[in-house]
């Protein structure tokens, strides 16, 4: 295949002309990367300049994942370039780098009458929706599977033409010519990638399939924890230093800071309020209301935010958040409501419908996303063109939630991505996009708009609550022969999926809430061999708003299963390792996951008193699977909960960089303990009634626990780990606390009674 250069690829300091993205019906894109001075811009993903630099564009927002990371080390490894002259900036908002499974994914969300993209072999409907509205999402874990081709592509393409041009100056096969270390070689000879660039710039890459090699891979083994690094996160040093730049740190001429109050949770309006009661806040700029809040900015932040504790504002409210309200409603439908089946085997109508030998019920609270970093975003606004600065999981979504506040073009929007200081599925929404911008608009300045972590409580929206039945019929040896799972809790996808394609406030998109919701009750379908099973969704409308927290159906799922077959194992006498394998024969990778663990940990059989306890899970995202297992060791004492060691084993397929991928696992197991410890709230009138990030009952530095991660090796396409941590470790920890004292936890969080 011969392609022209000008179809992939912009000169040094190009402006204009079109990028060529290769789909099922080809679109042509503007050119997402500008070339500064000495580089050339190969494709949408890299950037060689004279000094042998190589600049990797990544499509989505750095959140703690390692994701610009992990992006450039695949073009680093398929380039052949020098790790230590690789640098790495945001993408901006572009259809070419549209996630196209993630797309597929939801395709019930953006496409509710038709949602066959998700079952759509070939992601044909998926990839001219991802496309054609510049869906650059990051989310359930499809980062690599959307952009790790395509970065590959570019990256081969361009070692390609390096070697045509290094090829061209020694007279010999281009083919013949290898890339290591940031040099086209051959035999003695070599050359700088910075030497080349711009004679490569004139060369026309090959079929990608002829230039490609294997694909970046780290066998487990090779990297334990400790071990000298290849590829070492390349905003680490930033990170620990402090010259990280995250939303909040970003400074503009004549900026000024605003802090915000929010109404009530529920539908509330913005009353009266005495402006005459900050008067003596020295610093204070001026008010500025929208329907449901009210914002003030001032010289700094603190001024802002003191004179709106001054004002107390009023705000008028219905329907308002209660905790009492919202178990009453999730109560009512788990007992009483219409069923939708999301899952079934076998002949669960005969089956489940006779006397069942053991029944539990559950409690799920909400919970909060709790991230370091509150929500932030800087404005400028000036002759109809809004410029963001703000980490957004779903960029485009955020540049139309702020021009539909304004009422302007989408177009006129220009986002800045910038790294999270925490995310778990919170950067997902965009309110505070639009607050900042139609603040900016007001004040005719740049703005600083930060939420206070009350306001964080007030405003972000917590993983949904839940309540839920667990019903079994065992045979005479306490085998699991069938199963039923009742859940009651709103269609919290579908409500999320109203907020972020149908643009809907958090009020409208409640509407939503009372529909069967497969993806929010993932989770809840086991992975074990169960002649009979039945998943049942029972939608309730409460009066919360919920969104998408780290581990969502997964985590929520994985506890209910795997503290109830702990107790069927409890009630057969049978050791519970040994029950669960006796279910996995038709999935030997997650026995052998699950045998892994309990050989590393030392698995002394959960009997009571060892306050040992386990549990595994399988996960399916975008046609990958991940598998993990998880033993907690795990007590009470008078300062509450205890987790003394975690010890997981998990099969992610092929690796890209084991640190990460570590790193990742331990992140969501410490995550998982604060979703076991607290993490949560309860509501009077609308209102949090915890306000403050010490009070969640998170976990602290000295309550972290001994923590051993290792890895299956495999050569399956890769699964990002960053939810299966947060998946298995609850249920291990309950169970672990059952062992401990014989006593059986149904409600999460474990030491507090649910909401």
């Amino acid at each position: 295949m011969h392609i022209s250069r000008r179809g992939v690829l912009l000169g040094a300091g190009a402006a204009g002309g079109l990028l060529l993205a290769w789909t099922l019906t080809p679109r042509r894109f503007d050119p997402p990367l500008v070339a500064g001075e000495g580089e050339v811009t190969f494709d949408a993903w890299l950037k060689i300049g004279k000094d042998g630099v190589v600049t990797v564009s990544v499509p989505e927002a750095e959140l703690g994942q390692g994701i610009t990371t992990l992006i450039p080390q695949i073009v680093a490894m398929e380039l052949g370039a020098d790790w230590r002259q690789v640098a790495v900036e945001p993408a901006p908002v572009s259809g070419v780098y549209a996630n196209v499974p993630l797309a597929a994914r939801w395709s019930a969300l953006w496409m509710p009458l038709f949602p066959g993209a998700a079952s759509d072999p070939d992601a044909y409907l998926a990839k001219r929706f991802a496309e054609g509205e510049t869906f650059n999402a990051a989310a359930d874990g499809t980062s690599l599977t959307a952009h790790e081709g395509p970065a590959r592509v570019a990256a081969a393409s361009a070692r390609a033409m390096l070697a045509q041009a290094a090829a061209d100056r020694w007279n010999v096969a281009w083919e013949e010519c290898d890339a290591q270390g940031g040099f086209i070689v051959h035999d003695k000879k070599r050359l700088a990638f910075g030497e080349l660039v711009d004679e490569a710039a004139d060369y026309s890459p090959p079929d990608p399939a002829v230039v490609r090699v294997q694909p970046p891979l780290e066998r487990a083994a090779e990297f334990p924890a400790g071990a000298p690094l290849r590829f070492p996160r390349l905003d680490l040093p930033a990170k620990v230093d402090g010259s990280y730049t995250f939303a909040g740190d970003v400074r503009l001429p004549d900026m000024v800071f605003a802090a915000i109050r929010h109404g009530p949770i529920g539908d509330s309006h913005l009353g009266g309020y005495d402006t005459g009661l900050a008067q003596g806040v020295k610093g204070l700029i001026k008010l500025v209301n929208g329907k449901s809040w009210l914002a003030a900015a001032a010289s700094n932040w603190w001024a802002a935010e003191h004179a709106l504790k001054l004002i107390a504002p009023r705000f008028s409210a219905t329907d308002t958040a209660d905790t009492a309200r919202i178990g009453a409603a999730l109560d009512k439908a788990l007992r009483f409501g219409d069923a939708v089946r999301i899952a079934a085997v076998g002949d669960p109508d005969s089956w489940l419908g006779k006397k069942f030998e053991h029944v539990a019920g559950y409690a799920i609270a909400p919970a909060l996303h709790a991230t370091l970093e509150t929500a932030s975003a800087t404005a400028r606004y000036q002759g109809g063109k809004l410029e963001l600065w703000l980490a957004s999981q779903a960029p485009q979504a955020a540049r139309q939630r702020a021009a539909d506040a304004l009422g302007i073009g989408v177009e006129r929007v220009v986002l800045y991505p910038m790294p999270a200081g925490g995310s778990f599925d919170r950067r997902l929404e965009n309110d505070h996009a639009a607050e900042a911008a139609l603040i900016a608009r007001d004040l005719g300045k740049p703005v600083q708009l930060i939420w206070s972590r009350w306001q964080e409580h007030v405003a972000g929206l917590p993983r949904s609550p839940a309540r839920a039945i667990l019903a079994a019929r065992t045979a005479q040896d306490g085998s699991l022969t069938a199963l039923k799972v009742r859940v009651a809790m709103p269609a919290t996808t579908f409500e999320f999926g109203r907020r972020l394609f149908g643009g809907d406030d958090q009020r409208g998109a409640q509407a939503a809430q009372d529909q069967g919701d497969a993806l929010a009750l993932e989770g809840a379908v086991p992975p074990y061999a169960i002649p009979h099973l039945m998943v049942e969704h029972c939608p309730a409308r409460i009066p919360l708003p919920t969104g998408r927290a780290r581990g969502n159906g997964a985590a929520l799922g994985c506890f209910l299963i795997e503290t109830f077959i702990d107790e069927l194992a409890s009630r057969s006498g049978r050791e519970p390792l040994s029950y669960r394998m006796a279910m996995l024969g038709q999935d030997i990778k997650l026995a052998n996951v699950l045998q892994r663990a309990a050989t590393l940990a030392e698995w002394s059989g959960g009997t009571v008193g060892s306050g040992e306890g386990l549990a595994c899970h399988r996960m399916k995202v975008a046609g990958r699977e991940g598998r993990i297992a998880v033993i907690a060791s795990a007590r009470r004492d008078e300062r509450g909960l205890r987790v003394d060691k975690l010890t997981a084993v998990a099969d992610i397929g092929r690796i890209v960089n084991v640190d990460i991928a570590r790193q990742q696992i331990e992140g969501g197991l410490v995550f998982g303990m604060g979703l076991a410890s607290g993490c949560t709230t309860a509501y009077a009138d609308g209102l949090p009634l915890t306000g403050r990030l010490g009070l969640l009952g998170l976990p602290l530095l000295s309550d972290c626990p001994e923590i051993e991660v290792e890895f299956m090796d495999s050569d399956a396409e890769p699964f990002d780990p960053g939810e299966l941590g947060v998946s298995a470790v609850v249920p291990a920890i309950a169970n672990a606390l059952y062992a401990a004292g014989g006593t059986r936890v149904r409600t999460l969080p474990l030491n507090a009674e649910a909401a």
